[in-house]
Parts: C-alpha cells; structure tokens; sequence
C-alpha cells in the first residue's frame, strides 16, 4: 500500500491579474493588492477564487512499504508547471491513497485548474472507473470514497460549519501545529524571495496532516495500540535521520509520551 499526505501553498497567480483583469504595467506586489481588492470589494472577503492561485510547493510525506519521506517536489527554482506534473505522476506511478486537509476544497481544485493551465496528463487521477474497474467504486473524485481522505471534511461530518483549522486539531492532539508561519504569510515571504522557508513551512503541514491520519486510523480501527506506536517512531526516526533544521524543530515540539 502507498499513502501520501500533501499541501501545497500558493501566491496570487498575477500573470492571470495582469492578463485577464487590465492590471498591466502594475509590479507583481501591486497587482496582487489589486487582485485582492478587488475581491474584496466584490464579496466582502479578500481570499482570491480559486483559478486566481499559483502553486509554489507542493510538500509529500509517503508511506510505502517499511518506509516513511517527506519532500518537497521539485527544486527551489522549479517552475509551477514541473511540481504540479511531478504531483500528478507520483500518482501515476504509486497510485497512492491520498491523504489532505481541506484537500477537497482547496488544495485538489486548485491543482485542476493550473494542471489544466500547463496542459499536465493525469490519467490515473481522472479514472473513475471506465478502464480499470477497481476505481468505479473508489476513485479520487468522489468525496465519499476513500482513495482520498480529505481529514477537515471527514471529521466534520461533511458539514462545514464543523470544520476545524488543522493546526488548533494539531495542537489538541499534542502534534507540533504552525511554527511561526502561516498560509496568509507565504505572499510576503515569497516577495522576500524566501521559497526555502516556504518549502519548510509546507513539509510540517504535511506532518501534522499525517500525524493527525494515523490517530484517525487508530480511531477507525485500521491501526492498534501498538501500530500506531511504532507509525509515531517511523516518523520520528525518519525526521532525526534527515538532519534539517525545520525538521528538527518539528521534533523537538513533539514531545514523546
């Protein structure tokens, strides 16, 4: 079995507001304010639709086999056309369960569209049943099956007025949560020419994310006491073995029981 936890995190995609919304001639910061105005003007909040997001990472942790990674896709100078087609062939190529939060309402829409943009394959993603019969009743596209786990969804009954912010699960379950960065900082950062911090920040969502999926599958049943034990350990060990300051961060703000 292959499993894989994922975020991605995004800017303004201000080649859409310079194109598509006559803000030519504008810096890239400015016209992002314009983007956001704009929205806000519109409907009271500055949260961009959905087709007007660029990806700039798209963090993984997979679990395969005995083995635990974690990773960003693709270098720092990565261009979006290239992690967003990395993304679609580990599916490809793992035909993984997906694990997300709030992956249904954000995350996944937005990689359809810049997918879309870039002209990007995913066959195995798209199936639903038509060439392999396996997907017909466990595809990626339906919410109510279980080839992706939208965690946010899912433990909130598919009622959003339950929904809950992952880090405040995090921090309830005694997980790391946010350290010190945050989805609404990532545009300045990123104008700060700071895509490494942005890297990091996505990695330990992604952590907390699976963290939280495997006290999930204690509580269905699909793990034990003492499995879910030694998928804690897996972890731990797999990060001290990397030797990267945020990851050691992450560890030192996960105390052991």
């Amino acid at each position: 079995m292959h499993c894989f936890s994922f975020d991605i995190e995004t800017i303004p995609d201000v080649d859409f507001g310079r194109e598509c919304m006559g803000l030519d001639g504008l810096s890239d910061e400015e016209i992002a304010t314009a983007m956001t105005f704009k929205r806000q003007q519109a409907t009271g909040n500055d949260f961009l639709p959905l087709h007007q997001h660029r990806v700039v990472a798209i963090s993984v942790a997979l679990r395969s086999g005995d083995n635990f990674r974690v990773w960003t896709l693709g270098d720092e100078d990565a261009g979006e056309a290239e992690i967003v087609q990395r993304f679609f062939d580990g599916i490809e190529k793992y035909t993984p369960d997906l694990v997300s939060w709030n992956g249904g309402g954000f995350d996944l829409p937005v990689l359809h569209y810049r997918a879309l943009k870039h002209g990007v394959r995913a066959a195995r993603y798209w199936e639903v049943g038509d060439n392999d019969r396996d997907f017909k009743w466990n595809n990626y596209q339906s919410r109510y099956h279980w080839r992706h786990v939208d965690l946010m969804d899912v433990l909130a009954g598919f009622n959003l007025r339950a929904s809950a912010k992952l880090d405040e699960i995090a921090a309830m379950l005694g997980f790391p949560g946010k350290l010190g960065m945050s989805g609404d900082k990532v545009w300045g950062k990123y104008l700060e020419g700071g895509i490494g911090e942005i890297r990091d920040y996505c990695e330990t969502d992604v952590l907390n994310t699976w963290l939280v999926f495997l006290r999930f599958e204690h509580m269905r049943g699909n793990l034990d006491d003492k499995e879910l034990e030694r998928e804690f350990a897996l972890v731990r060990s797999t990060l001290q073995g990397m030797d990267r300051a945020h990851l050691k961060q992450f560890l030192d703000a996960w105390p052991a029981l």
